[in-house]
């Protein structure tokens, strides 16, 4: 009678995340996907004085509800972490080049 072997581990192995890297990127992403979110809320609010008045124009109506949907995901996506190393070194990256230019759009919305 033969013995089956046992499969081989296809998993890769996990490398550990330096802390300075994961706070640096955590930090950056945050920034960025609140100055985001920040400016899909100035950009979907309704022309009118209030938001009450939102279904006065369907405009405005469709603005708000399509910001309304943006801003859920934005919100669900600020939860989502990197699941790598990578994914930490990419939001750095990406982090020193947009972070300034989303907090330059944001004062320009406002």
């Amino acid at each position: 009678m033969a013995t089956a072997e046992a499969p081989p581990d296809a998993t890769l192995p996990r490398y550990g995340v330096p802390v300075r890297l994961r706070i640096a990127a955590i930090v950056l992403r945050s920034i960025f996907v609140c100055t985001l979110l920040a400016v899909t809320v100035r950009v979907s609010m309704p022309q009118n004085e209030t938001i009450w008045t939102a279904f006065d124009s369907f405009g405005d109506a469709i603005r708000l509800v399509l910001g309304v949907v943006v801003c859920i995901w934005i919100i669900a996506h600020l939860f989502m972490l990197p699941k790598d190393a990578e994914g930490y070194r990419t939001w750095i990256y990406l982090g020193v080049a947009l972070v300034p230019l989303a907090l330059a759009c944001a004062v320009a919305v406002w």
